[in-house]
């Protein structure tokens, strides 16, 4: 897992020189705050459920990837413009897991729907999302004890990149298997890697 987090290093590493600083400094110098880039993430994602719920996938991808691209640059923003704290990290969070449950909760409506009913796409959005949020929970209760809490192979970036492409090519199904096996994997693996590392004995000063 260590080659994993690696890459994943690298090519954030990579989307940050190549877009995320260009980018950032344009929505900057058009006036739009950190904050700002947040909201707008969040009303395209439940923009984008709201579609998915009615079956226009591939709108509903679109929606959703450039509101994943705003929420990845209101970090950027609030670093270039020294406006990094604590009500803007709080709002990220929490505002990222509505985003994530929004597309969830409109994939069931369709599936609920009339016509569209498939009993086994629901059971997999519900434990998609419970999966997701303890991903998110075991990592800011690891962080809360002095641990990392970093590790697991399904992080929130690759969720929405799986989301995305799978409601890009009509197939939100394929989506919902892969994240109602992977996420639950994922966050057993952080649990255990946080579980681990808390009970080694603290290092000697």
């Amino acid at each position: 897992m260590a080659d994993l987090q690696t890459t994943r290093y690298a090519l954030r590493g990579a989307v940050s020189r190549w877009f995320e600083e260009p980018v950032t400094r344009s929505l900057i110098r058009v006036g739009i705050s950190a904050n700002m880039a947040t909201l707008i993430g969040v009303v395209l994602a439940v923009a984008g459920a709201v579609v998915a719920a009615y079956g226009e996938f591939w709108i509903a991808g679109v929606l959703v990837l450039v509101g994943a691209t705003f929420d990845m640059l209101d970090g950027g923003i609030a670093r270039r413009t020294n406006s990094v704290g604590p009500q803007g990290a709080l709002m990220d969070s929490v505002l990222d897991r509505v985003s994530e449950v929004a597309v969830l909760a409109g994939l069931v409506f369709y599936y609920t729907s009339a016509g569209h009913e498939n009993q086994t796409a629901v059971v997999l959005a519900v434990v998609a999302t419970s999966g997701s949020l303890l991903v998110s929970y075991v990592r800011a209760r690891a962080e809360g004890l002095g641990f990392k809490g970093t590790e697991g192979f399904l992080t929130r970036p690759e969720r929405v990149l799986i989301m995305v492409v799978l409601l890009i090519i009509g197939q939100p199904l394929w989506a919902l298997w892969i994240l109602g096996i992977g996420t639950p994997l994922s966050a057993a693996h952080r649990f255990i890697a946080a579980f681990r590392e808390a009970g080694r004995p603290p290092r000697s000063a």
